[in-house]
């Protein structure tokens, strides 16, 4: 459903004239209650980039090694993503409410996919769906809170 809301979206801004061919992809933002991967699975070719917020379950897992270096593929969860092995890029600034807060990112992570729930009736292996993933994670909350990562 959520990827034919997509796709009608597109159709009309293309239809509109907003948006010409050759123009940089449309952000789509979701947020965790989607199924990020499996919408970005679908997008069928559709000039979007899918950027949302995973569940805090979900297991990414580096590209796997070729076969001549075949190792078990890392995986991890966000709140401990040392697998992962060093980022990609890590940026740090100080801030007025949340004292200090970092960001992370990995590239060409993927979410290790089971046959549940959206992919419960995929035909054949299950697909790797590359992303990249930002960890956001900020000294303190202004509520008091539990600081978990984003």
């Amino acid at each position: 459903m959520t990827t034919i809301q997509i796709r009608e979206v597109v159709e009309r801004l293309v239809a509109a004239s907003q948006r010409k061919p050759g123009a940089p992809e449309i952000p789509v933002v979701l947020d965790a209650g989607y199924d990020t991967p499996h919408i970005a699975h679908l997008r069928d070719n559709l000039p979007v980039e899918i950027l949302g917020r995973l569940r805090s379950a979900h297991v990414m897992r580096r590209p796997a090694p070729s076969h001549e270096e075949f190792r078990p593929a890392a995986q991890a969860r966000r709140d401990d993503p040392a697998p992962w092995g060093a980022e990609q890029a890590v940026t740090a600034a100080n801030t007025r409410l949340h004292w200090k807060a970092t960001a992370q990112a990995w590239v060409r992570l993927h979410p290790r996919l089971t046959r549940r729930a959206a992919w419960l009736d995929h035909d054949g292996p299950l697909p790797i769906i590359e992303g990249t993933v930002i960890r956001l994670v900020v000294q303190k909350l202004p509520s008091g809170g539990d600081n978990k990562p984003l």
